[in-house]
């Protein structure tokens, strides 16, 4: 007896390998839901394969590092520059180089759920991760950019393992550390991305709890960023402690 349409479904979806006899077997199945199911898998495949060929490019920095040398290569990202409340939170992360979680990639291109669930598994897989934090009053006193640099660098300086390089993503840190500085550097290094990734669920953990001390803005939404709820709870209640009093509109809320 042939499996029902759904049996064949279920049987594709354990499958990777487009020349299995299984597979093979299916061409010649006349039915139209067997035929639509075999192109699926195709499809399927396909989005794989492609991911993975995209995953082997943006490990070209860390490759060519290891290769001359480097043992230990830092990837370093940052979230949080442009919202009005909140701190800055930093990241450095370590790979090893049979790291293969294909879905780690920019983190604004993930879902919520996708970034939490690939957050624990770097941080379970890295050789090492580093978050460093700068708080609104930091960043008022230095100015957002000398904020996140200095965060940057207290972030490398907390490694164990000292890195021999460090591809950063825009932002040149004064250390005595060679460095490659990319721009969108979580779209071009796998390890600029795991730390994009691991700082923005940090400071998105952070915001959904200043969203429980301080409700009214829709920080557990808007992160700090100057959403219209977020506007309309600074015209409603004022200025809390995490708002950023350089930058605007905040200092019109202060009075």
């Amino acid at each position: 007896m042939s499996e029902t349409i759904k049996q064949v479904r279920a049987h594709l979806a354990q499958l990777t390998d487009r020349d299995d006899p299984y597979v093979e077997s299916l061409r010649a199945d006349p039915r139209k839901g067997v035929q639509q199911a075999l192109t699926q898998f195709f499809r399927r495949l396909d989005r794989m394969a492609a991911a993975q060929a995209a995953f082997r490019r943006r490990f070209h920095y860390e490759r060519a590092l290891w290769q001359s040398g480097c043992q230990y290569v830092a990837g370093m990202d940052e979230v949080g520059r442009g919202p009005l409340a909140g701190p800055v939170v930093t990241c450095a992360v370590i790979l090893r180089p049979d790291f293969d979680l294909v879905g780690v990639t920019d983190s604004k291109q993930l879902t919520r759920y996708e970034r939490e669930q690939l957050y624990l598994q770097i941080v379970n897989e890295a050789v090492e991760v580093s978050i460093a934090v700068n708080d609104r009053e930091v960043i008022d006193r230095l100015n957002i950019y000398a904020a996140t640099q200095d965060a940057m660098i207290r972030a490398v300086q907390n490694l164990h393992h000292r890195p021999a390089h460090l591809i950063v993503d825009a932002v040149p840190l004064k250390v005595d550390i060679p460095q490659t500085t990319l721009i969108k550097g979580d779209q071009k290094s796998i390890s600029v991305a795991a730390a994009s990734i691991v700082a923005k669920e940090y400071r998105d953990h952070l915001m959904c709890d200043y969203d429980r001390v301080y409700p009214g803005y829709g920080f557990a939404e808007n992160m700090g960023y100057g959403t219209r709820e977020h506007l309309a709870g600074l015209a409603a209640q004022g200025v809390t402690p995490i708002h950023r009093r350089s930058f605007r509109p905040v200092p019109d809320y202060l009075n």
